[in-house]
């Protein structure tokens, strides 16, 4: 009701919000439903992998209530104009048009979901942990960049950053190593 209509919508702001600005990425991993503050919370995180019987959809203008909080990430996601088709019609997607929308990263068959988001996993951990940290921080100041510019301005500064600690040099020459060793095997 209007008494405590801030205080629910706060906090599932807030649980969505966590997820967002989390230091390190978040793999959202959607098997089933994900419907008004699910999708929310799934459009919140970095990335998203679902099975092929998922479904998405935000149904709350069915329930006289308009889509809100961080389904204000749809527009950049999935562009302006299927936002307002999901959050207007109420209509439900499945899971190829998902991603074929760019609402999610990869569909898989339910069975395959957790190796999935597991690969996804791997690769992020595939970098150096400044490195991602900084990156995750970085794809949040280009969400909030007034321009273009003040994107890449802030990118050179956080290019600096990156040679605050020794993991460039050390994953450079392991990398250079790695390809050493490739070109060597028979």
């Amino acid at each position: 009701d209007r008494d405590t209509a801030r205080d629910f919508i706060t906090l599932v702001h807030r649980c969505c919000d966590v997820c967002r600005r989390f230091p390190v990425p978040v793999i959202a991993r959607i098997d089933g439903y994900a419907l008004g503050g699910g999708l929310a919370l799934a459009a919140a995180c970095d990335l998203r992998v679902a099975s092929d019987r998922a479904r998405f959809g935000m149904p709350e203008v069915r329930i006289g209530i308009p889509s809100v909080v961080e389904a204000a990430l749809l527009p950049r996601l999935i562009g302006a104009s299927r936002a307002r088709n999901l959050v207007l019609t109420a209509d439900m997607i499945g899971a190829d048009t998902a991603l074929a929308w760019g609402l999610v990263d990869a569909v898989v068959s339910p069975d395959r979901l957790d190796a999935e988001v597991e690969r996804f996993a791997a690769l992020i951990v595939a970098g150096g942990p400044h490195a991602i940290r900084l990156q995750k921080a970085l794809s949040l100041d280009w969400e909030d960049a007034p321009s273009a510019s003040a994107a890449i301005a802030r990118g050179i500064e956080v290019f600096v950053d990156s040679f605050a600690t020794d993991e460039p040099r050390r994953m450079t020459g392991a990398a250079r190593a790695a390809m050493l060793a490739r070109r060597k095997a028979p």
